[in-house]
């Protein structure tokens, strides 16, 4: 985050714009394909994706293939779609990263509305126009599908469907957010909302979505819900595990940016979730630093009694019900450590940290399900 984003945190709600007129000669919507070696699945993707606006799209809108860095024949493929498509452009990035990407497609548009979709295109295209309708009406701030809303139809295996409820329960645990799925690849929002949203997001891979959404909601910019359909790609390229280990950073980070204040203060966050769900990520970078010197017994219980004996003066302040006690964290990890001791002595630090946030957060769900949970919104926006 730049110096000037710090001292200025607080974002503009942009002016709500009239629709578009039907003849419109610049693209209304770019729409952004990150790639990184998908020789296989560009072209026909792309060429579906292009199909289907030129059918059920009314504005003129571009497709933009963004290759992160491909050392296959991407680039050579993309380039091709360009020359042959009208309406496809692609352009090359020099590093990895699908908030790089979008950054540099969505920096460099002037069509009214940016997005993006992934490659594999597991969302159906149905739900494009819905997803971006109220951000050309000037409904909405942003759009994101949405597969954990009513109304959405999901074909997955069950550990990318635990994997991705946990996490966006985490969320709302940690963060308070609103919105229902951070990671679905299918967004799109307001140009002039993003140039202003874009300054303030540091992440430049797989946590750029949610961190976008987090200091959204913070500011107070509205976020249309669209269930979607979604099909899961056997042949996904996410690592899941150091995915979630970076995802569990960028965490961290946003929530000691709320803290400071750093962030938008449109809607401040719930008074318990930032301060416990920041000590036990804290907690976790501790354990990993400590673990190469220390067993992990006595890695996880120097570093959580450090990490509790610093956030005292934080955690002091909260409603009893709100409040973890040391005890309890103390019995659930050390707990998970023997249980995974004893079913894999082999395991490594990663499946320790993971063991251990799986500790934390089944505190955080039970804090969540019983500790006076807040009502959950209605309706498809959220403000």
């Amino acid at each position: 985050m730049t110096e000037n984003a710090m001292n200025h945190p607080r974002v503009a709600l942009p002016v709500p714009a009239p629709p578009p007129p039907p003849h419109h000669d610049e693209p209304v919507l770019d729409l952004a394909v990150p790639v990184f070696n998908e020789e296989k699945d560009l072209e026909p993707s792309v060429r579906r994706l292009h199909a289907h606006l030129r059918e059920t799209f009314p504005y003129p809108f571009r497709i933009v293939v963004a290759d992160n860095a491909s050392t296959d024949a991407t680039p050579l493929i993309a380039a091709r779609l360009a020359a042959e498509l009208p309406e496809v452009e692609w352009t090359r990035l020099a590093e990895k990263g699908r908030g790089r990407a979008l950054r540099a497609v969505w920096s460099a548009s002037s069509a009214p509305v940016v997005g993006y979709l992934d490659v594999d295109l597991s969302t159906g295209l149905a739900a494009l126009l819905p997803l971006v309708a109220p951000l050309l009406s000037g409904h909405s701030d942003l759009a994101i599908g949405t597969r954990l809303a009513p109304g959405a139809r999901v074909v997955r295996g069950p550990k990318r469907e635990a994997v991705s409820r946990c996490y966006n329960v985490l969320l709302r645990c940690t963060l308070s957010v609103g919105f229902s799925d951070a990671q679905c690849g299918f967004k799109a929002v307001r140009r002039d909302a993003a140039a202003q949203l874009l300054p303030l997001v540091r992440d430049s891979a797989w946590f750029f979505d949610t961190e976008l959404l987090v200091v959204a909601e913070r500011a107070g910019l509205r976020i249309h819900e669209v269930p979607v359909d979604w099909v899961d790609d056997p042949d996904s390229r996410v690592a899941l595990l150091s995915t979630a280990l970076a995802d569990l950073r960028g965490i961290a980070r946003v929530g000691l940016a709320t803290a400071r204040g750093a962030l938008p203060s449109g809607r401040p966050p719930r008074p318990f979730a930032v301060p416990v769900a920041v000590v036990a990520l804290a907690h976790l970078l501790l354990y990993a630093a400590l673990r190469p010197a220390a067993t992990g017994q006595m890695a996880n219980a120097l570093s959580l009694l450090a990490c509790w004996t610093v956030a005292q003066p934080v955690l002091r302040p909260l409603e009893r019900s709100a409040r973890p006690t040391l005890a309890a964290r103390l019995a659930l990890t050390a707990g998970s450590l023997a249980v995974l001791r004893h079913t894999a002595p082999a395991a490594g630090l990663r499946t320790e940290l993971a063991v251990l946030a799986a500790a934390h957060l089944s505190l955080l769900l039970a804090r969540s399900a019983f500790g006076g949970r807040r009502g959950r919104r209605t309706g498809s926006a959220v403000s």
